[in-house]
């Protein structure tokens, strides 16, 4: 069946309806099960009947730890860019092959005025040093196009100096100029510690991680301190990975609404095939935007998704980094 790939691209980015992202993640399903030929050897071994396929729920789910051990691009396409996770010392990062960085600008950038606007309304502040110090950061990539769009020359990123951040935001605040700082939780708490402010014009959004800087803590902690330190009534949070192209945002108590080329469901933790639209358990996500690689994952989240398709994430599996998928070994 012929595949208008063109079209899909775009229709992805006007989509109205239930109905619509229903129609177009089939799409997408069976364009990669038939071009991605990893995708369809995970399939085949789950013995899938492509054709028995009819609903979103249907779709298997690759887990993420398949971007660890295998190149998940469809046949035919070149490597345009490739986005490389961060990982503690001796760990395999995970590698996304994007054929079409076009694409994941054109999604990002959509979700971003979905929630907030025209970057140009805001100087953007990046605080994301722990991405910063390597190469192939999704999330710097994202943050440097934002940070041009915003057409603003305060904006930029901010590695470890922190007294330049805070004479940019006294600044801002001064003009009652509006701007996002966004920033990992370990270099957000740093920054806290330093500075005290009252962001009257400011939004705050953590893009998690603490990186193995600072001990982990639970986000209402987390966001409670950031409240107090920066004069802010809601910490912002962004929920993003490697190995996806489409983000989901939260403005406040860590609930999410995803952008428009992505969908959440829930799967049960011991049994990854039991696949429902809302309830708690495991995460999965569909991200329309991945259609060069796969749009159908098994993250490592664990959460609840509401009938409503917001979503909240609750922690991870215990063994996230060595669980995952063993019906196929390289």
């Amino acid at each position: 069946m012929f595949f208008d790939i063109e079209r899909y691209c775009n229709d992805i980015f006007a989509i109205k309806t239930a109905a619509d992202c229903e129609r177009l993640s089939l799409q997408a399903f069976y364009f990669q099960y038939t071009n991605n030929p990893i995708y369809r050897k995970y399939c085949d071994l789950l013995c899938v009947d492509a054709a028995a396929i009819n609903y979103i729920a249907d779709v298997p789910f690759m887990p993420v730890e398949f971007f660890k051990s295998h190149k998940l691009l469809c046949d035919g396409r070149d490597v345009e860019v490739v986005f490389t996770s961060s990982s503690t010392t001796g760990a395999v990062p995970s590698s996304h092959y994007v054929a079409d960085a076009s694409l994941y600008r054109k999604a990002f950038l959509a979700g971003f005025r979905q929630f907030y606007g025209e970057p140009s309304d805001f100087c953007i502040l990046g605080l994301l040093p722990a991405y910063l110090e390597r190469s192939g950061s999704s999330l710097v990539y994202m943050v440097d196009e934002l940070v041009k769009m915003s057409g603003d020359c305060r904006s930029g990123f901010f590695l470890h100096n922190h007294e330049d951040l805070y004479n940019t935001i006294c600044h801002l605040e001064a003009q009652s100029r509006k701007y996002i700082l966004i920033g990992v939780s370990f270099a957000l708490l740093d920054f806290a510690e330093k500075y005290s402010l009252q962001m009257k014009n400011g939004i705050v959004m953590e893009t998690g991680g603490m990186k193995g800087r600072r001990k982990e803590m639970v986000r209402s902690e987390l966001h409670s301190i950031l409240k107090d330190a920066f004069g802010v009534s809601n910490i912002h949070s962004e929920y993003g990975m490697t190995e996806l192209l489409s983000q989901a945002y939260s403005d406040g108590n860590g609930i999410y609404k995803c952008s428009s080329t992505m969908k959440v469901l829930v799967r049960e933790p011991n049994d990854p095939l039991s696949v429902h639209a809302s309830g708690s358990g495991a995460i999965n996500v569909v991200d329309l935007a991945n259609i060069y690689s796969c749009s159908f994952l098994q993250t490592s989240d664990l959460g609840h998704v509401s009938d409503d398709g917001t979503f909240t994430v609750s922690g991870r599996f215990d063994s996230a980094d060595v669980r995952g998928c063993n019906l196929m070994v390289l």
